[in-house]
């Protein structure tokens, strides 16, 4: 058990350090900025838009896909 309480000790210190410096870093809190926004939406729409026209084609033909 003291074995735990050192480890859980030496880790909580460390944590606490990083905060710190994190801290002293400044006001940077890594914001998205709207270009990065406006990608990822283009992204996922289109991915979206790829996998709804394989469904539509593939409900199409779905019987003559069949021996494929």
């Amino acid at each position: 058990m003291n074995k735990i309480a050192v480890r859980l000790a030496r880790a909580t210190g460390w944590a606490q350090g990083r905060l710190e410096a994190g801290r002293a870093c400044g006001d940077d809190r890594g914001d998205i900025s709207i270009t990065t926004i406006i990608i990822w939406v283009a992204a996922v729409a289109g991915a979206l838009v790829i996998a709804g026209t394989i469904a539509v084609v593939m409900s199409k033909y779905n019987g003559q896909l069949s021996g494929i």
